[in-house]
């Protein structure tokens, strides 16, 4: 089998230094990596040293005689098997998005016919800014796969999402889009262009519903984003997809509560991989700081019963994926007041009552979904507990994972799907890619059970 050929792209700003070690990766992977670094990259890393790593020559100018003669900008772009940028900066993927074409390598990305995964790297704001969410959703609906960053503190001193993903959680996403890649709609790499909305009858998807209470948020497409129009040869096209993600917050006085570590990740990457796939998705969310996926209709609750009731209320549906980590307990009364020491040492007693059990209450509904999946978290003994739980709560699988070495919050993901028809234990991969492929099962086991008329 020939070795992976990688065209790898590197935009300007300070984690371009980063390309570096992934360039390393792909290389002790036995993958051919040819590196475009553009002007402002340059500014940040040197053609020479990717050379050395790449073992190739580095291409930097559009208009470079000598190359265009050795190999053509168009050959260069259509000889790879993935193109990807990393880091990736808001003025790059604006360009991407628009279809600009100024320099080699955003000429490269408009002329290449071969998938494109794409980096984000940059500050926070701009990665919040309406400008950039249109442009990611822009270039999700043309087929091209956009990782979502890490979050933590920038070079700039600021806190957020926008650091670019570690060298080796990028050479995973590689990895998944070399080996699977979801079927997706777009000009880059894909079919004719074709995108997401979400044209819901029920006012439970709707944006303009306005909030159930003070304490809820109800949030659709960001403001200025555009609409997508519908993709009837997407697989989840016609679907409508419920998804529960993060924690619960259980509180036992005005400043304190209980929780997890739950922080929503995988549930945001299932969403998204729904929407990019065509489905009408409702993400039902606790308190997490992540941006709303494209395409995808979000409520915000607090606590367990405030995600029951947002739950039911959705229902029917064609599938409901339970990825929050609910909290088993409440305190049984809330106190009114901040609980003070009174100098004693005396801890003061915290009766808890056992909250709602949401995918248990699903699997006994009258508008049981068909298709319902659990999640679990596991520290030890990680199939059977999953095999049990599946047992208990009357759902269709359970998606197990060890979080014994691998703690909540991280990037990627090694799940065992447990049904009653066995289990099917996944590599570790990167939780967008552990959606996408989730997404494939899905949609495959609704068509056997619910096979829809397409145009």
């Amino acid at each position: 089998m020939a070795a992976p050929r990688i065209l790898l792209i590197i935009g300007g700003g300070i984690a371009a230094y980063k390309a570096i070690e992934l360039v390393r990766l792909l290389r002790k992977s036995s993958m051919v990596v040819r590196c475009v670094i553009t002007r402002a990259g340059e500014q940040f890393v040197t053609p020479l040293t990717l050379a050395a790593l790449s073992e190739n020559k580095v291409y930097t100018s559009l208009f470079d005689l000598k190359d265009e003669v050795e190999m053509g900008h168009i050959q260069l772009s259509r000889e790879a098997d993935l193109v990807v940028v990393a880091p990736a900066t808001a003025d790059l993927l604006a360009r991407m998005a628009a279809g600009i074409a100024d320099d080699l390598a955003t000429t490269l990305l408009l002329a290449t016919d071969k998938p494109v995964l794409a980096v984000p790297a940059m500050n926070v704001r701009m990665w919040l800014h309406a400008a950039t969410r249109r442009n990611v959703a822009t270039l999700r609906g043309d087929g091209v796969t956009v990782m979502e960053p890490d979050e933590g503190e920038m070079a700039c001193g600021e806190y957020g999402p926008g650091r670019l993903p570690e060298p080796e959680a990028i050479k995973a996403a590689i990895e998944a889009a070399l080996s699977s890649p979801l079927p997706l709609a777009g000009g880059v790499g894909g079919g004719p262009v074709a995108s997401l909305v979400l044209p819901l009858d029920d006012s439970r998807f709707s944006t303009d519903t306005p909030s159930p209470s003070p304490s809820r948020k109800r949030e659709g497409h960001i403001d200025g984003q555009p609409d997508f129009a519908p993709a009837n040869h997407r697989p989840l096209f016609g679907r409508r997809i419920l998804v529960t993600a993060g924690p619960t917050h259980e509180p036992i006085d005005p400043v304190r509560y209980i929780a997890n570590r739950s922080s929503g990740k995988q549930g945001f990457a299932i969403a998204a991989a729904a929407a990019e796939a065509g489905a009408e998705v409702l993400l039902v969310a606790g308190p997490v700081p992540l941006s709303t996926p494209p395409g995808v209709t979000r409520v915000d609750v607090e606590t367990a019963r405030e995600m029951a009731a947002e739950v039911e209320a959705s229902l029917p549906v064609d599938a409901a994926i339970m990825v929050a980590a609910v909290a088993d307990w409440r305190a049984a009364d809330t106190a009114p007041q901040k609980i003070k020491k009174d100098g004693s040492g005396a801890v003061p007693p915290l009766a808890l009552a056992e909250n709602p059990d949401i995918l248990a209450g699903l699997a006994k509904s009258a508008q049981r979904p068909p298709l319902l999946i659990g999640f679990a978290a596991e520290t030890n003994d990680v199939i059977a507990h999953a095999e049990a739980k599946l047992a208990r709560k009357g759902c269709d699988w359970i998606v197990a994972n060890d979080v014994s070495a691998d703690p909540m919050g991280g990037e990627t993901n090694r799940v065992h799907i447990v049904s009653k028809a066995g289990v099917d234990s996944w590599d570790r991969l990167p939780k967008q890619a552990v959606a996408r492929k989730l997404m494939e099962k899905i949609a495959d086991e609704l068509e056997s059970r619910l096979p829809l008329e397409r145009d």
